[in-house]
């Protein structure tokens, strides 16, 4: 449960900036080469951006689970390579220059699984459910969820964090300022359309439904990490859990039924049947035939391999 997590979430790391086309690579390619680069002066003139963008080079990379951090707590922790990471973004990564949709799919997904970087991503793909939105009902939201998991922190950080998260996901307009544009150069995320905006009434919208360029292998991927916790004590799944259940792949992606019955019908030919949809009692429910809870990971991760070799 998301009250029971233990790592203390963190804000602000991005400084005010969305992620942009390189910097994950940058990212990569930077600590693949010294693992402390993030703590001194030289990243400057690696990463080739000012002391703000290090920053948030490094906080982006963290909360999509390309970099981790290791050894002792703090801003200079040394950073690795995570094997998500090394696949994509690596020599010889699956997707390193960020041309794949399907790859902005997954780092949604790692964004918005991510408690301690990006909480914010959490609650309002997987626990928010109005339909459209302002700002302003957005950050009421997210600061009576704080409360309610008693994390304290200010209202000017709430609005900083639903002011990132928006420009991950809508791109810049015409009518913004150049220093809001400069902030907010639009993010690869945008091609996602997964939220929409109306300057005329300054209102936001979940683009929910059908999901073209969602590949069946990320949604499988995404599926599978999602049920690895369930079947330690289950082997099958309502279809209702996948679509409206906090942190499922339909709650997170705003798919419909149709689409997730769409998904879960080719993903037991991706799988050949260790992964099934069958009807009970007049029910729709997801059967694990093959799959023990501890060997989801690894299947999850032949379905990433599946789609990036056929993508090349």
């Amino acid at each position: 449960m998301l009250a029971e997590f233990k790592v203390k979430p963190s804000f602000g790391g991005h400084e005010k900036f969305a992620f942009r086309q390189s910097w994950l690579k940058k990212g990569i390619d930077a600590i693949s080469e010294s693992a402390t680069l993030f703590t001194g002066d030289e990243a400057l003139v690696t990463l080739g951006v000012g002391k703000n963008m290090v920053r948030s080079i490094r906080h982006w990379c963290l909360a999509t689970n390309v970099l981790a951090e290791v050894g002792d707590r703090g801003r200079a922790r040394a950073l690795t390579v995570t094997p998500l990471g090394q696949h994509l973004f690596g020599a010889e990564g699956w997707d390193p220059y960020l041309e794949d949709v399907g790859t902005l799919w997954l780092l949604h997904w790692q964004l918005a699984n991510n408690l301690q970087r990006s909480l914010i991503w959490q609650l309002v793909f997987s626990r928010y459910f109005d339909a459209e939105f302002t700002k302003k009902q957005l950050s009421a939201f997210i600061g009576k969820q704080l409360n309610r998991l008693n994390i304290v922190t200010t209202t000017g950080m709430i609005e900083r964090e639903v002011d990132c998260l928006l420009r991950t996901y809508v791109p810049a307009t015409r009518s913004q300022s150049s220093a809001i544009m400069e902030e907010s150069m639009n993010c690869p995320l945008v091609e996602l359309d997964l939220i929409r905006f109306t300057p005329a009434d300054n209102i936001y919208t979940f683009n929910s439904g059908p999901k073209a360029t969602l590949p069946v292998e990320i949604f499988g991927f995404c599926l599978l990490h999602f049920l690895a916790p369930i079947a330690q004590t289950r082997r099958t799944v309502h279809v209702d859990e996948c679509l409206y259940h906090p942190d499922s792949p339909g709650q997170l992606f705003r798919l419909d039924e149709n689409s997730v019955v769409e998904y879960l019908e080719s993903l037991e030919e991706q799988t050949d049947g260790a992964v099934s949809l069958q009807e009970s009692a007049g029910l729709p429910q997801l059967y694990l035939h093959d799959y023990a809870s501890d060997q989801l990971e690894e299947a999850a991760f032949h379905l990433l391999t599946m789609y990036y070799q056929h993508a090349r």
